[in-house]
């Protein structure tokens, strides 16, 4: 049997570059004479930019620093011991790095056990045990608090969650089996699986207070301190924790079945890790924690050899690395800067536009319509949208009235824009409306503003080919709605030059999106891939097979919602306007399809009513479909839907489009909400074999996205 030190120092060979956490010990009286205690504090060396997380090394230092308070504890030297983090950190973790690192199933498990080893130690003191949350927590970082006896946390505490299944893990050093023991099962499935399947949503310091994680709440500025004579206070016997019973009957039972319910409905048993956390919570209703973090461990293994996970670690990787460093970008000291921005078009979209510009910049921003009662509204869905920001306490009435003053609207062009240095137009998606436009800009503003275009879909290089300077012209494509999705197209025109390029990126990066490279290609990448994803659909429709059958063919996937719900986001008549653009381009693989055009005609928004609360065809959209004989099963519309997208990525790879697959999949997660546990979609296609089979080769070199081989 290996110990946890030969455990650890077996692991830590395996990852040589460990960004190691210290656990310093350091001992004081705690305050009104309640004795000597031991604090460990978790430090990586590094500033709040570099949090803190678990590798071998750094939990093998904190096995060490609990040796040293364990001999104590037990010779009555100290009466008990603390730990807590660096400023704004508490810990984050394991280190995912190291994970990616693991190619045998028996590394995997070592990596499980020795966490749950360390850990569960500090349990078993001859003393009390606190974690003091000063800072963001996750998953392993949270975990190593609740083997402690009490808990206390930070109201400025930013960040704390169980993100394990939002990545393709199980929490698993103890979150599955010690949380439901402590709050309940409703409250840890809502913890585990709800907010990690509902895009890895953060809980703040009061609602880790609230929901019974931790049994005192102190305000940020003297946490630790508070937290000291809260400490002393319990010691004294002063302050009792009254914890609630926990309800181990058919309350436990309705809280799983709930979540299974939950994640059938994020992904339609496509990814295993939520059901693994969901049966080691169900397991863990007689209060056996060792039974617990024994199915942990094996689950932990299981998931770190399986696709999902590596899917989630690259999606994780691509979204916080790759996002920031934008593969072709132009150097960012060309960048011009940007003190007036000017909006043409003051419809949603626009004026979705003109809030984000103005709370992101904080510059004048500038509206203009073709009449002065869409001016109008345009600033006053600004100014509303404001007002609600105030209303929540987002802003303070300063901030407000600041903000307000900054947004403006007027008819004449020249005197909006004669100042302005960056100009986006969001009018009707028509080149010829749009190439009018730009001309009647381009006479207007400073020669050095950049005209930039939110278009979906058409040539930008066309748009600009009129101009004496279209070098200055960039696509700007963001997607709806824009204060959510976080993906922004930038397209390179065939004349655009580096510094409208670089202006164009250095305004993105303040506006807080992920800036994407594409090149001028038909509808860019997005709306590409999924309108032929959505072609499909609707050709297999329109041949014969059931809505219904073309709809749950996809549900393996695991999608945001299914492709006809999508439709009806987006807009059947944008959907039309996009499949008409890119069939005039690549005629022989995208059509333009009869039933939706007939559904566009009949003023329809979708194919689906609402009546019962769920989604049902329909029927005067079910009277307007014309339908061939040819009937397919689920397996055979999922084949042919993901060997058109297969084709069409090799295409644009081929083409140009993007540098690299993976700019595919950080478009497809951050501008159409595609799962992190597919990875976006190339690792899935990958792992599927369908990449091979349409392509010859895989998208991803192996261990990528996957094991290491």
């Amino acid at each position: 049997m290996s110990t946890t030190a030969e455990l650890l120092k077996g692991a830590a060979e395996l990852f040589p570059d460990e960004v190691v956490t210290s656990a310093h010990v350091r001992h004081f009286e705690l305050p009104a004479g309640a004795g000597r205690f031991a604090l460990i504090t978790l430090d990586n060396g590094f500033d709040h930019t570099k949090p803190t997380t678990f590798g071998p090394q750094s939990l093998a230092n904190l096995n060490v620093a609990i040796d040293q308070v364990e001999k104590e504890a037990s010779e009555g030297s100290i009466v008990g011991v603390g730990i807590t983090g660096k400023p704004f950190i508490f810990a984050v973790g394991a280190d995912l790095k190291g994970v990616e690192l693991l190619k045998r199933h028996e590394d995997a498990l070592a990596i499980g056990k020795g966490g749950h080893d360390v850990f569960k130690r500090l349990s078993a003191l001859a003393v009390p045990t606190f974690a003091y949350y000063n800072g963001a927590a996750m998953g392993g970082g949270v975990e190593v608090g609740l083997h402690c006896t009490y808990r206390t946390v930070s109201k400025a505490l930013p960040a704390f969650s169980l993100p394990e299944v939002f990545l393709g893990l199980v929490p698993g050093w103890g979150g599955c089996a010690i949380l439901p023991n402590l709050i309940g099962a409703e409250k840890a499935v809502s913890v585990i699986i709800e907010n990690s399947l509902n895009q890895n949503r953060q809980l703040k310091g009061k609602q880790v207070f609230e929901l019974g994680i931790a049994d005192a709440l102190f305000e940020g500025a003297d946490f630790l301190e508070q937290s000291l004579i809260w400490t002393a206070r319990v010691l004294k016997g002063e302050v009792t924790v009254e914890r609630p019973e926990i309800d181990r009957g058919e309350g436990w039972d309705q809280a799983v079945a709930k979540g299974r319910f939950i994640a059938d409905s994020k992904v339609h048993g496509a990814a295993p890790a939520a059901y693994r956390a969901l049966d080691i919570i169900a397991a863990a209703k007689d209060g056996d924690l060792q039974a617990g973090f024994d199915a942990e461990d094996t689950a932990l293994a299981d998931l770190i050899m399986g696709g999902e996970l590596r899917s989630g670690i690259y999606a994780f990787n691509l979204v916080q690395k790759r996002a920031k460093r934008p593969a072709g970008a132009p150097d960012k000291s060309l960048a011009r800067p940007v003190t007036k921005v000017g909006v043409v078009g003051a419809g949603l979209m626009a004026s979705q536009l003109a809030l984000l510009f103005l709370r992101r910049l904080e510059v004048p921003v500038v509206l203009t319509d073709i009449d002065q009662e869409r001016v109008d509204k345009g600033v006053g869905y600004v100014h509303a949208e404001i007002e609600k920001l105030l209303g929540k306490g987002r802003i303070n009435q300063d901030k407000a009235n600041r903000l307000k003053a900054l947004v403006t609207g007027v008819l004449d062009k020249a005197e909006g824009f004669a100042d302005a240095d960056f100009i986006i137009e969001a009018v009707f998606e028509e080149m010829s409306v749009k190439q009018k436009v730009f001309a009647e800009v381009e006479a207007v503003a400073p020669a050095h503003a950049i005209l930039a275009t939110n278009t979906s879909s058409l040539s930008v290089s066309e748009m600009a080919s009129k101009l004496q300077h279209p070098e200055r012209v960039v696509g700007f494509h963001f997607f709806n709605p824009v204060a959510i999705l976080p993906l922004l197209e930038i397209v390179r025109g065939e004349k655009t030059d580096d510094a409208s390029l670089a202006t164009a990126f250095g305004v993105a990066k303040k506006l807080k999106k992920t800036a994407v490279l594409t090149k001028d290609a038909p509808a860019f990448v997005v709306n590409r891939i999924l309108t032929r994803f959505m072609g499909e659909i609707q050709n297999v429709i329109d041949e014969g097979t059931s809505v219904e059958t073309a709809e749950k063919a996809i549900e393996p996937l695991g999608l945001p919602m299914s492709p006809l719900v999508l439709l009806e986001l987006v807009g059947p008549a944008i959907g039309l306007h996009v499949s008409e653009t890119l069939n005039r381009a690549f005629p022989e693989r995208f059509t333009v399809s009869p039933n939706l055009t007939a559904v566009v005609k009949a003023g329809k928004r979708g194919f689906y009513v609402y009546d019962s609360g769920k989604p049902e065809l329909d029927p005067e959209v079910a009277a307007l479909l014309e339908q061939g004989d040819v009937v397919l099963t689920e397996e055979q519309v999922r084949d042919r839907v993901l060997d058109a997208v297969a084709q069409e990525i090799g295409l644009m790879l081929e083409e140009g489009v993007v540098a690299e697959a993976q700019d595919i999949d950080l478009c497809l997660i951050t501008g159409a909400g595609w799962p992190f546990h597919l990875g976006g979609i190339t690792p899935y296609l990958d792992r599927e074999g369908v990449s091979q089979r349409v392509n010859g080769k895989p998208f991803l070199a192996q261990g990528v996205a996957s094991v290491p081989a």
